[in-house]
């Protein structure tokens, strides 16, 4: 009988640690790329990305303003202090200038550039945990190298996307008269990878923040709830020196509130409470392996929904961001395996002194 309810605890873990979190990123980053499809589609009909992000996280805030009073009474936290309070804030600062660069470049660009361009985001981790010392670098060590070459391999790619577009791979070749019109559209390409960029060095800083957070006060949807109420305050007063055109503000029912109901319940959301919740249960690494899946969907979409023109230098820009992706996790693997036989309390002090880039130990017991 002790064994029958040891095996059923066994399942009752390994599906919780494993198989959720497993399948919740799979479906996420399906979302997050069909979001970015419909965004895609209401801008080109007019909405304003401004306008957009306050109805989208003033959404989000209203579908969560009864957390904090069903995480008190569900477990013991913390005093709300100040300084959570403060980072919160801060958060909110860089998630909105990452979310605001991030729909321009989509909007310069495409919903492909921009999961191609997601894949910097461990890189950039990488060299940020060296600049705050979160990460040590030991040239010897074959798993340091191996996160050194993913970096520059994987930012090498963001400059082939960025810079070389390559034919089309889907459509004619352009005649005499198209070469305007695809110079500028190589332009604006040059200019939505520049955005994207940005967004994807701040996104790592985001997580950094969070990280904090959530030790200072562990309650996921309370922390979201401030966290989208201070982006959406943040979007209105952007938008109201941005946007001085009062019909921008008029959402009428049509495909740009169908973007912004499903962005702010799905998006700002549902997908900022289980990165959240990810984050916490196994670490920044697990979360960010599932990024280069949203490539070959965001590629699809675009040229089904959106009618986009998938070019040889995005093909081949992705699969070198990819390749230095997985040799930055490949690098960070190997490092953890490497500590398997450390014990527990010096597993612990390695998390919180490089909680950046720690992969969080599956605990079966």
């Amino acid at each position: 009988m002790a064994g029958g309810v040891g095996a059923a605890e066994h399942r009752r873990r390994y599906c919780y640690r494993e198989v959720l979190p497993f399948s919740v990123m799979v479906v996420m980053e399906c979302t997050n790329v069909g979001l970015n499809t419909l965004f895609k589609v209401a801008t080109n009909s007019g909405m304003s990305r401004h306008v957009f992000l306050v109805y989208a996280y003033g959404v989000a805030a209203l579908v969560l303003l009864p957390s904090p009073f069903f995480s008190r009474r569900s477990r013991v936290l913390p005093p709300l202090t100040f300084s959570v309070l403060w980072k919160i804030v801060i958060l909110g600062v860089v998630g909105y200038t990452s979310q605001i660069m991030g729909y321009t470049g989509i909007n310069y660009g495409s919903p492909t550039l921009a999961s191609a361009m997601s894949n910097l985001a461990p890189a950039f981790t990488f060299v940020l945990a060296i600049i705050f010392r979160m990460e040590k670098v030991a040239l010897s060590s074959t798993s340091s190298r191996a996160k050194i070459i993913g970096t520059i391999v994987s930012i090498s790619g963001a400059f082939v996307v960025t810079f070389y577009k390559g034919p089309s791979v889907n459509a004619p070749p352009i005649s005499l008269h198209q070469s305007l019109q695809y110079s500028t559209s190589q332009s604006n390409w040059m200019i939505g990878s520049l955005f994207l960029s940005v967004e994807y060095f701040l996104v790592p800083v985001w997580y950094i923040i969070q990280t904090h957070i959530m030790k200072e006060y562990p309650a996921e949807l309370t922390v979201i709830f401030f966290y989208t109420s201070c982006v959406s305050f943040l979007a209105a007063i952007v938008s109201f020196f941005a946007e001085p055109d009062s019909s921008k503000w008029i959402i009428k029912p049509s495909i740009a509130l169908a973007s912004v109901l499903c962005s702010g319940v799905f998006g700002c959301c549902i997908n900022n409470a289980i990165h959240a919740w990810a984050l916490h249960l196994r670490g920044p690494v697990y979360v960010a392996m599932f990024k280069p899946l949203s490539i070959a969907i965001a590629a699809a979409m675009g040229v089904i929904i959106l009618g986009d023109t998938l070019y040889l230098g995005s093909i081949i820009g992705a699969a070198i961001i990819a390749i230095g992706f997985y040799t930055v996790l490949w690098g960070k693997a190997k490092e953890d395996f490497g500590e398997v036989d450390v014990d527990d309390r010096d597993l612990e002090s390695a998390a919180q002194k490089y909680p950046l880039l720690q992969s969080y130990k599956t605990q079966v017991r």
